[in-house]
């Protein structure tokens, strides 16, 4: 006892370091900077193209000064400040009509180690360059050429470093960064908030119930009330709710059956030794040498016989359930023989007591419970008005099946209702119907189960089935 309590002390519901809370907000919040990371592959590369893009835009804007002088030619200084105003080593412009200007300062001639060519916007390609130059750690040369932002059919070439493009893009990295940890930790909080409110407090609360109803079931403190939320956390607690008044009524009806059965086990005691002494002195009255009471006798031992067997049915029922079975291999033929003699006294020259089982079939079970069974469903039977009762058996791969067929009159339909069921199915009038309750509580505990699978007017089946492998053949 001591140790349930302690094991009982022990249970506690998790800190918030291992609990659902601190998992979900982890996972909340991994979730949302994935997504930014998603964004940011595209959002990087976007921001590259635009940079270039708008350095096309200025080039264009830088070499029109050469359309302003009469033979395309301009002071050199000028020149180089116009490129350092672009950022660009060359701007070249070639138009539709095929005019080309360039612009290229005092610059020597140089090798480019990129070219990039605007005019060819593949989604996939922009993330792969964007990334590419942000893990660059030299200066590249960069030839930049497209169709103009100002006129469509005129072509700028643009040459320049990219170390500045890859300083402008890590700047704009660190911006997004700081951005998305704000968005992340913001939605996280929204998204923890909602699933704290919506989902994790009421599972807190229904396993603290549950740990609750384990430690006190009738203690009724814990009890959830009247919840309206129609999702499943709401079914979920009301059937919780519901399954704790069923559980506190079933551990009720089973201490009140309990004390009971205590008492039932007294008075059965009591009550077998007074119908033994009623029992010796019915003895002697059937040698009385008054006919009468000879007459009589007969009548009086039959009802004390069946307020013992009442007894001993009563004394078994309120047992803690049914008793273990001791499993044995026997031959079925020479255990339903057995039955049949034990019957005799029902078995008249009317009546038949039929064995139609192979004598080689063995198998594996309680001998003595299947006895107690066979011979339960053969008496009722033959006390119903059956003049032929018949046991046969079939063994295959799925198990071992018994059948008791007779001919009497069948069950009737209050009967069939609560066949099962103690005190309320018996078969016959005057019986108490633990007899089938206990014989299928029987089959059960040696994996089994005893049902009626027939009955009509030409008569009742009953069938007890053992599982696979407990069937043998000589």
């Amino acid at each position: 006892m001591s140790d349930t309590s302690t094991n009982d002390a022990d249970v506690k519901l998790p800190s918030f370091g291992r609990g659902l809370s601190a998992r979900v907000l982890l996972l909340t919040i991994l979730f949302v900077l994935v997504s930014e990371v998603l964004i940011y592959a595209p959002s990087i590369a976007r921001f590259r193209l635009d940079w270039l893009e708008e350095k096309l835009n200025t080039a264009h804007l830088a070499i029109l000064a050469l359309e302003a002088t009469p033979d395309y030619m301009i002071d050199p200084e000028l020149e180089v400040r116009l490129l350092n105003h672009v950022g660009a080593r060359v701007i070249g412009l070639r138009a539709g009509d095929g005019k080309n200007l360039i612009l290229r300062g005092s610059s020597p001639p140089l090798l480019v180690d990129v070219t990039v060519d605007l005019s060819s916007r593949d989604f996939l390609s922009l993330i792969d360059d964007g990334i590419d130059t942000l893990l660059q750690s030299r200066n590249r040369v960069l030839r930049v050429k497209g169709y103009s932002p100002r006129a469509a059919d005129i072509v700028v070439d643009v040459v320049l470093d990219e170390w500045p493009l890859r300083q402008a893009m890590i700047a704009y990295s660190w911006r997004v960064l700081g951005f998305s940890v704000v968005i992340s930790l913001i939605t996280a909080a929204l998204v923890f908030g909602a699933l704290q409110w919506l989902i994790i407090r009421p599972m807190r609360r229904l396993t603290r119930g549950m740990v609750s109803f384990r430690q006190d079931p009738e203690d009724q403190r814990g009890d959830f009330g009247a919840t309206m939320r129609g999702d499943e956390i709401g079914l979920a607690e009301r059937e919780f709710g519901e399954m704790q008044d069923k559980v506190r009524h079933a551990l009720q009806q089973r201490a009140r059956l309990a004390a009971l059965g205590t008492a039932v086990t007294k008075i059965n005691h009591d009550l077998r030794g007074i119908l033994a002494t009623a029992r010796l002195i019915t003895d002697r009255l059937a040698e009385s040498e008054n006919p009468e009471v000879r007459k009589a006798a007969p009548a009086l031992l039959r009802s004390l016989d069946r307020a013992v067997d009442l007894c001993s049915d009563t004394l078994n029922f309120t047992r803690e359930g049914p008793p273990k079975p001791e499993f044995e291999t026997f031959h079925l033929a020479e255990l339903v023989e057995e039955v049949g003699e034990s019957l005799a006294k029902l078995v008249t020259a009317d009546k038949t007591w039929t064995s139609k089982v192979a004598t080689g079939l063995a198998i594996r079970a309680d001998r003595g419970q299947i006895y107690r069974i066979l011979r339960n469903l053969g008496e009722n039977a033959l006390q119903m008005g059956a003049h032929q009762v018949t046991v046969s058996a079939i063994a295959d791969a799925q198990g071992v099946e018994i059948l008791v067929a007779d001919d009497g009159p069948g069950l009737s339909p209050k009967a069939m209702e609560n066949l099962f069921v103690p005190f309320k199915g018996s078969a016959r009038a005057g019986g108490t119907g633990l007899g089938l309750a206990i014989a299928r509580e029987l089959m059960r505990g040696q994996g089994g189960d005893l049902k009626l699978s027939q009955s009509d007017s030409k008569g009742a089946v009953f069938a007890l089935t053992l599982p696979s492998g407990d069937a043998l053949m000589d």
